[in-house]
């Protein structure tokens, strides 16, 4: 539950950062109609747009984590996702020079696409604007990925991604209507503030892959594979049998 929680904070906090790469195309959405309703519709199903690619990413990379589990991985993938995100922090000059992958081809079809979608207006075009925006390069989203593989569990991924998308979804949708009303000195402060945040869940992480027997943060390692105690092989007492099914 924790790592879940974990999700939606990283969410919360990141779309400060987020307003600085997703703002300008949050302010500039075609927004269907003229009540303030209609305009909170609009903006929220963007926002929803780009929570279900999310989950479509949570989906394929807690797979990813799931086949390492099955592997016999998972504490290990584990403490590496949690890591990546360590590192991430720590040596930020290393992910930068990957360009996280603005330069991918489909990034500029991504682009072209959103920016034909902006000269019409309606309910679905938004939804479908939110979708691709979900496809775009982001930083704060490839942590979020490493989440979801270090959950290891396809519905676990599904959840942690659904969970950051939302999370992002409140100043996005202030942002789209009513344009960039938070001042620079406290985004500053809040981005000051996501670094920690990021080691935090990293750590989170570690601890989760290192078993070490602490509640609800590092549970023991047959906790974190119950299908061991699902396929037990010990024979069934024919005695305690009969006494379940009533029979003398």
């Amino acid at each position: 539950m924790e790592i879940l929680i974990s999700g939606l904070v990283l969410g919360l906090l990141g779309s400060f950062h987020c307003i600085g790469m997703c703002g300008p195309i949050a302010v500039s959405l075609p927004l269907h109609g003229t009540s303030v309703f209609q305009k909170i519709l609009g903006g929220t199903l963007y926002n929803l747009g780009r929570t279900v690619t999310y989950g479509l990413m949570g989906a394929v990379f807690g797979m990813v984590g799931q086949g390492f589990e099955l592997a016999g991985f998972q504490k290990w993938i584990s403490i590496a996702m949690g890591g990546v995100m360590i590192l991430s922090v720590v040596i930020p000059t290393i992910f930068r020079r990957l360009n996280m992958g603005d330069n991918l081809p489909f990034s500029d079809w991504v682009r072209t696409t959103m920016g034909k979608l902006f000269s019409k207006k309606s309910l679905p075009v938004l939804f479908v604007i939110g979708l691709l925006n979900g496809l775009l390069p982001c930083g704060l989203v490839y942590l979020a990925i490493a989440g979801a593989i270090g959950t290891a569990d396809l519905y676990l991924g599904i959840a942690f991604m659904v969970l950051f998308g939302l999370g992002t979804l409140p100043m996005l949708l202030l942002v789209s209507l009513a344009g960039n009303l938070i001042g620079g000195t406290f985004r500053r402060i809040v981005n000051r503030i996501i670094p920690y945040l990021v080691v935090l869940i990293g750590l989170l992480f570690v601890l989760r892959g290192l078993s070490l027997g602490i509640p609800y943060i590092s549970p023991p390692e047959e906790k974190l594979t119950p299908q061991k105690h699902m396929t037990s092989t010990e024979p069934v007492n024919s005695g305690e049998r009969r006494h379940c099914c009533g029979a003398d």
